[in-house]
């Protein structure tokens, strides 16, 4: 079984400098948004939603505690001038728009990511 150690804060041992544990990453995932979508890794993440072309919504296995988290997107595609959004969020998920800046509509892309920091519930 495992354990949990419970800390305000964590500083690496080559680092002069600690940090809260709510700025680590509490879920992040990378995901083949085209086709059946696919979660290739993750963590902190249940399942994934694909709701129409472009948009996705990533459900988190432990939610946060509210949806004032920062959330760092993107996504690769053969677009070049391509935009990844973060759509309607809450603290069991987090809604992602990949969009085609050069005709405003969104599309599906090979790679999708997201790394996720703030405090869990």
């Amino acid at each position: 079984s495992m354990s949990t150690i419970k800390v305000d804060s964590i500083q690496a041992t080559d680092e002069t400098a600690s940090r809260g544990v709510s700025g680590v990453a509490a879920a992040w995932v990378n995901f083949n948004g085209t086709g059946t979508v696919a979660v290739r890794e993750s963590e902190n993440v249940a399942s994934l939603t694909d709701t129409a072309n472009g948009v996705y919504i990533v459900n988190f296995s432990n939610s946060m505690s509210n949806a004032d988290y920062a959330a760092l997107l993107g996504s690769a595609s053969v677009v070049y001038d391509q935009g990844t959004l973060q759509d309607t969020s809450t603290a069991s998920y987090v809604g992602i728009k990949v969009q085609d800046g050069a005709v405003s509509s969104f599309i599906d892309a090979t790679i999708v990511s997201a790394n996720v920091s703030g405090e869990l519930a």
